[in-house]
């Protein structure tokens, strides 16, 4: 089983701004607040989507912010809500708290979306503060800041092809050769114990694994070598690779071999049978290979099975084998098989906090709720400081700070500004 993580940091859009503004239409003489409210920033949001495979272009880019929401503006016009960003992951991709390590959501159905960094909620404009008492109030209220988490995106891959054939064929070579993945490579058999896996990128959105199944044997399905071991890993993959020795330099004959090879995986598990595969004919750089090829397509082509040749050793057909493989992974369809892990309920709440303590002889209040307060707030307007002040006492702030023992004309520091005390 091959795990594949990436860590990305997710944030949702501020809000913006409600806005101050008043009438100024010709014939309204009283005039009036109109300042209209902001709009929610735009969140992000993780989609399962069966077009990827891995979580390649996760290394490219790290970080995803849903778009902020435009502040207010006048004669009442919210502001536009900013845009939400998709960020598309593989089905079967498994969402992790960075901090905690906890499952989020497990995105096993294609198609399925959660929302993983909320948005901020757009400020009120002024006109929603006016009150019989109130007529003209001068102030509006902040946009709240989007969540921001970090994530952990783990995909339990089982390789998507699975790459067969006898030992010392060029299995591993063509795996270093069209992946990122450095196999041990040497001219004896049994060089590979255990698959070797490698993330083929084909473009932005395109890539696949592909897996180097240790050579197998004749009995293989009876145990002979370690081929139960081998032919589990075969099982689990979606599409098959034969790799032949077209040059049969090892006195090999490629079709015999090819026959060999499905015999050993129909005893295993006759389904082996249903996946679409290809052939590799390798080792084209070797002048008797040519005779081999012929072999191979006289067998083959009527089958329907299409031949690739290629040299491992020169790179020739690679990139054309690269792209078939992707093209017969794209037709096929998909069956999800994810893995059972506890999901977690999703702890993350979005923090309006308010925090008042006494700390080092000072009082201080603290915390998001009262951050976005402080925005909202314009000192030089009566009724916006009026504003403020009602909100502190609404919320049980001044309460508390009474219960901590602060006096009438004493400092109190919210969120660092420094306020005189009075009842």
């Amino acid at each position: 089983m091959f795990i594949d993580k990436a860590k990305i940091f997710t944030k949702g859009g501020k809000g913006g701004n409600g806005a101050v503004a008043w009438r100024r239409e010709k014939f309204e003489p009283s005039g009036g607040p109109f300042g209209g409210d902001g709009g929610n920033g735009g969140s992000v949001i993780l989609k399962a989507d069966d077009g990827i495979r891995t979580l390649m272009d996760f290394r490219y880019k790290r970080s995803y912010s849903g778009q902020n929401g435009e502040d207010g503006r006048s004669k009442k016009q919210f502001g536009k809500d900013g845009s939400d960003i998709i960020v598309k992951v593989p089905v079967g991709t498994l969402v992790k708290d960075e901090k905690t390590g906890k499952v989020i959501v497990d995105l096993k159905e294609k198609d399925q979306t959660y929302v993983i960094a909320k948005g901020g909620k757009g400020g009120r404009g002024n006109a929603k503060f006016a009150t019989p008492t109130r007529q003209a109030p001068g102030f509006a209220e902040a946009g709240t800041k989007g969540q921001e988490r970090h994530i952990v995106l783990e995909l339990k891959l089982l390789a998507d092809v699975g790459l067969v054939g006898f030992p010392n064929v060029g299995k591993s070579t063509i795996l270093s050769m069209v992946s990122a993945a450095k196999p041990k490579i040497a001219n004896y058999h049994f060089t590979t114990l255990k698959p070797n896996l490698g993330v083929v990128r084909i473009g932005e959105e395109k890539s696949f694994v592909l897996a180097d199944i240790p050579g197998l044997i004749e009995g293989a399905s009876e145990g002979i070598g370690l081929g139960h071991s081998f032919l589990r890993h075969v099982e689990r993959t979606r599409v098959l690779v034969h790799v032949l020795d077209a040059s049969g330099i090892e006195g090999r004959d490629p079709v015999r071999d090819f026959h060999t090879i499905m015999d050993e995986l129909l005893k295993y598990n006759p389904k082996l049978g249903d996946k679409p595969q290809l052939i590799v004919a390798n080792k084209m750089d070797i002048p008797e290979s040519e005779i081999g090829l012929d072999e191979i397509k006289k067998e083959f082509e009527s089958k329907g099975i299409e031949i690739y040749p290629v040299s491992a050793a020169t790179g020739q057909g690679i990139n054309e084998l690269k792209y078939a493989i992707w093209n017969l992974l794209s037709n096929t369809e998909v069956e999800y098989d994810t893995f059972d892990e506890e999901v977690y309920e999703d702890e993350y709440i979005e923090e309006q906090t308010i925090i008042v303590k006494k700390e080092n002889g000072q009082y201080l209040v603290e915390g998001t709720f009262v951050e976005n307060l402080l925005e909202s707030i314009y000192f030089d307007d009566v009724d916006s400081v009026r504003y403020f002040q009602d909100t502190l006492r609404r919320k049980g702030i001044v309460e508390e700070l009474e219960q901590l023992g602060i006096q009438e004309g004493e400092s109190v520091f919210i969120c660092g500004y420094e306020f005189e005390f009075f009842h």
